[in-house]
């Protein structure tokens, strides 16, 4: 529908075409409020009451269980929450405003108890639905206001004297509201169960790069595809594969323009298997290193050792490519499964190896002499190509639900902008 009225939404259910405008309602009006107050002294593990401090909440709006919990006592018998209840955030842990002013919907009653630098709204349900109010105050549009009121430097803060007349458009309408609450709710759900997946997949990925490559010390991994009995090798890096520098000699002019692609930095670091999309040109010289299908690249640098080395093999040939500066390729001269190397090199015993090499204080470095000493494990053509497409296809599958789950969050952001005014 065509914005026509600045108080009615770019895009509207159509039983409400003709519905009449939205008006205007300060923060205060949606319902009673209460400060929180210091309940530190109340703090007990055995306590009944989960307590909601600046900790429960986080960018996806639903509450964070920290374990902390507390009991009813005549300082916290005023701050225990019932169901429907909203509470805000006062404060950000940061300047970047990511928490400040979120709400939390309260599921049930009796369970929860709110500590300083919450604000309770007791909604006023006969002209607002409290599911309505959490997805609308939620809004990085909506919630844009509070940060704009904000104060501090470091941690951002407001007071609920300085918000509390803040003005919005609100449909007056509860059907309207539940329509829009219900569309909400159905993306969230949506999004929780696109989220689960994708974690059990990364955490699956993990584990099995834990277990199907041999620990430190063992001739065999823990689990194993049927068929194989044979103990595996150990050969140091450096006896099957040869090394090789990055760019060199190229000043900020070289870069953005030109023939010639190069592998950047972060495309290395993030990903097992190098984005082929996500290159950048350069201008090139003869005396630059192309690089080769089956080559592999090592990052020499990073802010903590445990992702210092990190490594990613590009499978495909693609012609004029060179590697960046702050990384070194390494091409085998053995024959091993481009999958199967992509893996072996990020699985937790080769991982932990690499790590054990940075040197450094406020940031670490790996020597390319010293990575090429490291012993990885090698096991027969056939077990490598079983590994290999098994990483392989877990992590497109992965990769899936990524991007299911992208498309959902934009479609959730798009609606954002436009369901409300």
């Amino acid at each position: 529908m065509v914005e026509n009225n600045k108080k009615i939404p770019k895009r509207r259910f159509k039983q409400f075409k003709n519905a009449d405008a939205w008006e205007q309602r300060k923060l205060e009006d949606f319902g009673k409020s209460t400060g929180g107050t210091s309940i530190e002294s109340e703090f007990d593990e055995l306590g009944k009451y989960k307590v909601i401090s600046i900790g429960s909440y986080s960018e996806t709006n639903q509450y964070t269980d920290q374990g902390i919990r507390a009991n009813k006592t005549k300082k916290t018998e005023n701050r225990i929450l019932n169901k429907n209840n909203l509470t805000m955030i006062l404060n950000d842990k940061t300047a970047s405003g990511n928490i400040i002013g979120r709400v939390l919907l309260i599921d049930s009653d009796n369970s929860y108890i709110f500590n300083q630098r919450t604000e309770r709204i007791e909604v006023y349900e006969n002209e607002y639905l409290p599911e309505f109010l959490y997805q609308f105050l939620n809004a990085d549009n909506i919630r844009g206001k509070i940060i704009c009121a904000s104060q501090g430097n470091t941690q951002i803060y407001v007071n609920w004297t300085s918000i509390r007349e803040l003005t919005y458009e609100i449909p007056v309408l509860k059907d309207e509201q539940r329509k829009i609450a219900d569309l909400f709710n159905q993306l969230d759900n949506l999004i929780a169960f696109h989220q689960r997946k994708l974690n059990k997949l990364k955490t699956l990925k993990k584990a099995h790069l834990s277990e199907m490559f041999p620990a430190e010390g063992e001739r065999v991994p823990k689990r194993r595809f049927s068929g194989f009995f044979d103990d595996w090798e150990q050969q140091k890096l450096g006896e099957i594969g040869t090394t090789y520098s990055g760019l060199s000699g190229k000043t900020k002019e070289d870069f953005g323009h030109g023939k010639a692609c190069f592998i950047p930095y972060m495309n290395i670091f993030s990903n097992p298997i190098i984005d082929l999309n996500d290159i950048e040109y350069v201008e090139i010289d003869e005396k630059q290193n192309e690089v080769k299908a089956g080559d592999v690249f090592f990052t020499t640098s990073s802010e903590i050792p445990e992702e210092v080395g990190m490594t990613s093999v590009i499978i495909e040939n693609k012609p004029n490519t060179y590697l960046n500066s702050f990384c070194f390729g390494y091409r085998p001269i053995k024959s091993i499964d481009n999958y199967y190397l992509t893996y072996m090199l990020r699985s937790k015993s080769v991982r932990k190896s690499i790590a054990f090499l940075a040197q450094g204080i406020s940031r670490y470095n790996i020597s390319k002499n010293k990575v090429m000493g490291i012993e990885v494990p090698l096991t027969t053509t056939n077990e490598q190509q079983r590994i290999g497409a098994f990483f392989r296809d877990l992590d497109h599958l992965i990769a899936l639900h990524q991007r299911k789950l992208e498309k959902l969050k934009n479609l959730k952001k798009a609606y954002l902008n436009e369901l409300f005014v």
